[in-house]
């Protein structure tokens, strides 16, 4: 068993040493970060944007009926 403690160690050094320096997938990660941003910022965007339609389309509507009478 004390034989194999080195080996065993040097072994996950060398796992720690390639995990550390593989970048593959390190793409997918990114956008998923980037994708997880815009839907925060579009979540926090929402409730503003939607009262600014709304009342877009108010004053719209108004204008359009004030015009066909």
């Amino acid at each position: 068993m004390l034989v194999l403690m080195p080996r065993s160690n040097k072994y996950m050094k060398t796992f720690c040493k390639r995990f550390w320096q593989d970048t593959q997938g390190q793409d997918l990660v990114e956008y998923a970060l980037a994708a997880g941003m815009v839907a925060v910022a579009a979540v926090a965007v929402m409730p503003t944007l939607s009262t600014t339609v709304s009342t877009v389309f108010t004053k719209i509507g108004s204008i359009v009926e004030n015009t066909v009478k």
